[in-house]
């Protein structure tokens, strides 16, 4: 008995190092892997449009934030510079929207404009805020750490209205320091990692199973950031640094698509949002950057962010939006 042939493995292993190799350059070019075709009978073929950024920009947004806000000035492109002109709010007339980290930034937006387009809005915090109360939101539940892994009973048992129809997931921590290899905070690193990601999680896990989120009826939207898409390391960070941002928000990505994942049987959306460039404290260390960059007033990232909430179906579950043109960011 001859043995048996090793050719088919051999050129299959060629293949797939081969497709590797592509997917990682899609990655970093913002392309999608799937534009390549590689087979056993014809070499891997790059196409052209690879290097033509006009059929790729319309999928993906671009990496470059001064470069994508100038285009938009130069495009006049409304959708990015006039939110208003397409952000349609009348979907969340009497839906119940609960937002974490309600009490300032970008959540206290979300939580002013929901109330003000008749949504009914629970907050949930940490703590209050005077801004916070003047709302006078149908719900708030304070006292909330979503660090805290045993929070979900006083969560549950606090809520008194019943089911969330949409849950936005904003809680978020930004160390302001810079880190660079020799100022290294591991201690606030793993906070980021704890409140940017499993903070989400926690929170999305208490109301599941506590019956609050339900299948069919459901979405849920993680306020993430660009700074998570490691193929924009490259250009974003050409010199690396802020090692504990990074990270947090990858890792917030890579949970969100789990959950993507294992909610698509039930029908429950998740939503990968970057809110785009919002003035608020947490960016405050780049404010002389903020009119460069095209950084907007929290109120306009809101409504950035609730017309995304408006287009996310099981079609778009999963997918890495930039709120600024709507386009996908690459992992």
């Amino acid at each position: 008995m001859s043995a048996p042939s090793t050719s088919g493995s051999f050129n299959f292993r060629i293949i797939s190092s081969r497709f590797h190799v592509l997917s990682l350059v899609a990655s970093v070019f913002s392309f999608p892997s799937s534009a390549f075709i590689v087979n056993q009978d014809s070499p891997a073929r790059v196409p052209s449009r690879l290097f033509s950024m006009k059929s790729n920009e319309e999928t993906f947004s671009i990496p470059n934030q001064p470069a994508r806000f100038a285009r938009a000035k130069e495009e006049n492109n409304r959708r990015y510079l006039d939110i208003c002109s397409v952000y349609d709010p009348s979907y969340l007339k009497g839906k119940r929207v609960a937002v974490t980290g309600a009490n300032r930034g970008i959540g206290f937006a979300l939580a002013n404009e929901l109330k003000h387009q008749g949504a009914r809005v629970i907050g949930i915090c940490r703590s209050s805020s005077p801004g916070l109360e003047k709302l006078e939101l149908e719900e708030v539940v304070l006292d909330i750490d979503v660090t805290d892994d045993d929070m979900a009973p006083k969560l549950i048992s606090s809520i008194k209205g019943g089911p969330i129809d949409i849950l936005i997931n904003n809680a978020g921590y930004f160390y302001e320091p810079v880190e660079k290899i020799d100022s290294l905070n591991f201690k606030e690193e793993l906070k980021m990692i704890d409140i940017c990601a499993l903070g989400p999680l926690r929170v999305t896990a208490a109301l599941y199973n506590g019956g609050l989120l339900l299948p069919e009826k459901s979405k849920i939207a993680v306020i993430t950031s660009q700074g998570g898409s490691i193929g924009w390391r490259f250009v974003q960070n050409p010199e690396g640094g802020d090692y504990g941002h990074h990270m947090s928000k990858a890792a917030a990505n890579m949970m969100a698509v789990l959950l993507s994942q294992e909610f698509k049987s039930k029908s429950i959306p998740v939503g990968i949002l970057h809110p785009g460039f919002n003035k608020s404290d947490m960016t405050a260390k780049y404010a002389d950057i903020w009119e460069i960059e095209g950084a907007v007033d929290p109120m306009v990232g809101a409504k950035r962010i609730l017309h995304e909430i408006s287009l996310l179906d099981m079609t778009r579950s999963g997918k890495f939006i930039n709120c600024e043109d709507g386009l996908e960011i690459p992992w």
